[in-house]
């Protein structure tokens, strides 16, 4: 390892590592997008579609990613430069894009922060009417200004996040270690429940049943974004994680386990909701609106709804924190070693930037009048610092850096190298090494290309 590795940062234990990674991966999008996408695409044969493209894409993806970082054990913008020097703008394209993500991922981390406490000390009132609720108490729909929703909370989780990441990553894998098995438990303890309650069968029949002519050309792009998207790919994040680790951890069996944590905790989220879904007659959806006023009524309509509300936004909560952290991470070792910042101040100044555009992403939404400022595509509007933040990463920013990523290690570097890295020189056995290979140089790059088509010419939302 080179002297610059030694004087990094590293994981103290291969479960610390696995765990945060996986932790990186496990975030809002497997709790409340993915059950909304298998209901409207098929539920059973939507799920073996999805499990398919996570073996043969997300595996492959994670895999180069992991191969770059622990070849140079440098962030992404120094990895890319060190393996070659004309293709460093992947890496920083990779950090921009989680910057981006983490300005308003802190703030829906501090909405459900909000709905915890809510949930303990107020929950008539959020059940009183849990549309206007979301709306007016985290939004400002009402001409209030969201206080709360838009400050204080966000505050508080952003500042839980930098407190981390301040420890660098001896304060990760403690995170991790303690939040990852208690999301497993929460999360398993509430599909338990949900598949109990009266009326669940038939969600559950639907998420078990298997017909092939509910696929589409649709659903199977939805099945490819998700599986993407869901991973953390594309931002450098899995990079930088990598570029912690020795020479003696297997990356093969690193990536094959943070992949099936991630997409478990995806199955449970499915079987969690779908089925107390169709036991109270509540139609599902995705993002905000639904993760924060749609379950609301859910919750609402079921025994025990209270408690488990609450259970629910602390799962939420624990995903959307092991998420921050790994993204804050990113970037804040890019300035380290690229910029020259000392970590405590590149932490406070990133901090301050990532609230000020995270506040004015709350605020978009419904509190300010920004009628007038829209930029238009797709036959779609989308208001500055609202939507267009998420149209921006999830179309485009980050399908565009793993594309990159994935031409530069089957075509630039080579997949021979990244093999090579990835056995740490034949240490370690790699009997589908020939597999890797094709998939990184010519399905990886077509499938993700499928993803920018579908998204930018269709106005396709697949993220």
């Amino acid at each position: 390892m080179s002297t610059s590795a030694e004087n990094r940062g590293q994981f103290g234990s291969k479960l610390g590592f696995i765990l945060s990674a996986a932790g990186s991966a496990v975030g809002l999008g497997n709790i409340w997008k993915f059950p909304g996408k298998a209901y409207f695409c098929g539920g059973g044969a939507f799920l073996i579609i999805y499990l398919i493209i996570v073996a043969l894409v997300g595996t492959t993806v994670m895999m180069a990613e992991f191969t770059v970082g622990r070849k140079t054990h440098k962030n992404a913008v120094g990895a890319m430069r060190e393996l070659n020097a004309k293709w460093s703008w992947v890496g920083g394209l990779g950090v921009l894009t989680g910057f981006i993500i983490l300005c308003y991922y802190c703030q829906v981390g501090g909405w459900a922060m909000k709905y915890i406490v809510a949930y303990i000390v107020d929950v008539k009132t959020i059940w009183a009417d849990p549309t206007a609720y979301f709306l007016n108490n985290l939004l400002g729909a009402d001409g209030t200004f969201p206080l709360q929703g838009a400050v204080i909370f966000p505050f508080i989780f952003l500042f839980l996040t930098a407190y981390i990441i301040s420890h660098g990553t001896a304060g990760i894998e403690k995170m991790s270690k303690l939040l990852m098995p208690l999301l497993f438990i929460m999360l398993i303890a509430l599909m338990i429940r949900s598949c109990t309650l009266p009326g669940a069968d038939d969600g559950l029949k639907y998420m078990l049943n298997v017909d092939f002519s509910t696929i589409n050309g649709v659903a199977i792009l939805t099945a490819l974004g998700q599986a993407f998207f869901s991973l953390s790919l594309g931002m450098g994040v899995m990079m930088t994680y990598a570029s912690y680790l020795s020479n003696e951890d297997n990356l093969i069996s690193n990536t094959a386990i943070v992949c099936t944590l991630d997409t478990l905790v995806a199955l449970f989220a499915g079987f969690m909701i779908i089925p107390a879904v169709f036991a109270t007659g509540i139609a599902p959806g995705m993002g905000g609106g639904f993760g924060f006023a749609t379950l609301a009524g859910v919750f609402m309509a079921i025994p025990g709804g209270q408690l488990i509300g609450t259970v629910f936004y602390f799962l939420l909560f624990f995903a959307a924190i092991t998420s921050s952290t790994s993204i804050l991470e990113g970037t804040i070792a890019f300035l380290v070693e690229e910029k020259g910042f000392e970590r405590k101040k590149a932490l406070l100044g990133a901090s301050i930037v990532i609230f000020i555009i995270g506040v004015m992403y709350t605020l978009s939404q419904a509190y300010m009048n920004l009628k007038g400022i829209w930029i238009s595509g797709d036959g779609i509007s989308y208001p500055i610092f609202g939507d267009f933040l998420e149209y921006l990463t999830d179309r485009l920013l980050l399908p565009l850096g793993a594309f990159f990523t994935t031409v530069f290690v089957g075509w630039i570097w080579g997949t021979d190298n990244s093999v090579e890295e990835a056995t740490s020189y034949g240490k370690f056995k790699f009997t589908l090494a020939p597999v890797y290979k094709f998939i990184v140089k010519i399905l990886d790059p077509i499938a993700i290309g499928a993803i920018i088509i579908a998204g930018l010419v269709f106005g396709m939302s697949i993220s």
